[in-house]
């Protein structure tokens, strides 16, 4: 927090402490969506499991270049996504773009930004005031004048306090009637490009919302604390139940695991991987893991790609999933069943390996909402890369995952080598959930979308996912990314469909795999 930040927030303590006082001695019913329950739904493993009952829509809205209409219309590849916005309004003598603007009751949940030079004003409105709740002097979100900690706002590879770079911003902003975010440019006569992902949820009418206060955020400063500690040190379940398997598996062989008979859930999944010779990255990926849960499997992946490393199972930090590049992967989803579950290990690579599995099992109480954990997997060869520049006709929509019934989207692994002498990212997603007759989700660029921005080359790791693999500053070659959702997960009732615009800076081609991390009904599915 800059020394700016520090002395604004410490006013906001002078002299707010009785709105403060009030906020913490006020009472909060007990299904009241606040800044609090939210927080705690964010470190909560257990409550990704169900499907909410204060349901909501999820969307995003973002700087996508707005020729982009229909895929029957030209400029559906467009990409300059640096210039939209929802409109240009005025407001209080200003003059404001609009980026943001949704009616209540919600949350924003996630910020995603970055720009060549950070001069300007950002401000936040809500429930239709004029007045801003806070504003930041300059193109970023690490200039909040609140406490929000280094795992809830993340500072991207390549960033300037003042030029270029950027930066996700994750913790929560609810609000009961409405939410505008705006920004006014310095000089409106430049173009200077302004790169955004805000995602939301919009409950449902009647839900009760506490809307964002900065008195809020004071009083609960140590909780926000206490969020980041836990975000970047993932606790470990260790009771329940806990069984093991320890066996050498001869290739073309396979070992499993029966978990204990009843209503359980494995919440905490750690597997061990030792080869004595051959490539350690053959070794991992052939090293395929299979979970039946009641009778259905619903997850079928090589290792590496569970691990959410990829290509030469590399380090991964994160919350949901650790991997220390070695062959040992630890897993915190929570996978609940009715009565019956079993664990495989099926090695396809072509020398034996030893493996050990860990696992610790809880009692679970399985109701209407109760969904299952899937992990979906798919592998492409030669898929296509265009110039960016090219005509429409010669781009590709290629289909990153389907997924029918009902479910909750909890994050992927993009996992490829680039045939291309350069970057290969350029081409947006686009999510189409249930009925939607344009994406619920359009973004800016490959590496926005897992939470980075410029084309970074170098690994990462935040709590949400990162960068496991990137062995050319070129991008040529191997990469990996990793995205887990968290309180920007994504809710199903129908379908989900996620397609990946392949376009880059030269044309050339990609061999890539897919993991999709997510909950669904046992009638769930994914397209094969």
């Amino acid at each position: 927090m800059s020394r700016i930040n520090n002395l604004v927030f410490l006013m906001c303590c002078m002299f707010l402490p009785y709105s403060v006082c009030l906020a913490q001695q006020k009472p909060v019913g007990k299904n009241k969506v606040t800044l609090a329950s939210l927080l705690e739904e964010m470190i909560s493993f257990d409550s990704q499991v169900n499907y909410p009952v204060q349901s909501y829509t999820c969307k995003q809205v973002s700087s996508y270049d707005r020729r982009t209409i229909s895929p029957d219309k030209p400029g559906w590849f467009a990409n300059d996504d640096g210039a939209g916005y929802v409109r240009l309004d005025s407001i209080n003598g200003r003059k404001e773009k609009v980026m943001f603007e949704a009616e209540g009751p919600g949350v924003v949940t996630r910020i995603w930004m970055t720009t060549l030079i950070k001069n300007g004003v950002l401000r936040f409105y809500f429930d239709g005031s004029k007045i801003p709740a806070f504003e930041i002097q300059g193109y970023d979100m690490n200039k909040t004048p609140f406490y929000a900690g280094k795992a809830l706002s993340l500072t991207h590879t390549h960033y300037t306090p003042e030029g270029k770079g950027g930066n996700t911003f994750m913790l929560p902003l609810p609000y009961q009637k409405s939410c505008r975010i705006t920004f006014e440019e310095p000089d409106y006569s430049k173009k200077i490009p302004r790169y955004y992902h805000i995602n939301y949820r919009t409950y449902k009418p009647g839900t009760q919302v506490q809307t964002f206060t900065l008195a809020e955020a004071a009083s609960l400063q140590s909780r926000i604390e206490d969020v980041n500690s836990r975000l970047l040190n993932p606790p470990t379940f260790t009771g329940g139940e806990k069984q093991s398997l320890s066996a050498q598996i001869d290739s073309g062989e396979r070992v499993s695991i029966d978990l204990p008979k009843g209503t359980f859930a494995i919440k905490n999944l750690a597997i061990d991987i030792k080869g004595n010779k051959g490539d350690y990255g053959i070794m991992m990926r052939n090293v395929i893991l299979k979970i039946k849960f009641d009778g259905k499997e619903t997850v079928r992946v090589p290792l590496s790609d569970f691990s959410g490393a990829g290509f030469g199972s590399r380090k991964v930090d994160s919350w949901y999933i650790s991997a220390d590049g070695k062959g040992s992967v630890t897993s915190r989803w929570v996978m609940p069943y009715k009565s019956s579950a079993q664990i495989e290990l099926e090695n396809l690579s072509p020398f034996p390996v030893t493996a050990s599995v860990i696992l610790n099992c809880a009692p679970w109480s399985w109701g209407a909402n109760t969904l299952y954990f899937h992990t979906s997997w798919k592998e492409e060869k030669n898929i296509p890369l265009n110039n960016q520049y090219d005509n429409d006709s010669e781009n590709l929509d290629w289909n990153f995952v389907t997924l029918s019934g009902r479910g909750i989207y909890k994050g992927d692994l993009m996992t490829l080598f680039n045939y291309a002498p350069d970057w290969y990212g350029e081409g947006d997603e686009k999510i189409w959930v249930d009925d939607d007759k344009f994406p619920s989700f359009i973004g800016t660029g490959t590496e926005d979308y897992y939470n980075c921005s410029w084309a970074p080359v170098v690994p990462f790791y935040t709590p949400f996912g990162g960068a496991p693999r990137a062995d050319n500053t070129s991008s040529y070659g191997y990469n990996s990314f990793l995205r887990t959702r968290n309180l920007d997960n994504i809710l199903f009732t129908r379908q989900l469909k996620f397609d990946l615009e392949m376009l880059s800076w030269n044309k050339g081609k990609e061999d890539c795999s897919t993991t999709v991390f997510w909950y669904g009904d046992a009638g769930s599915s994914a397209k094969k």
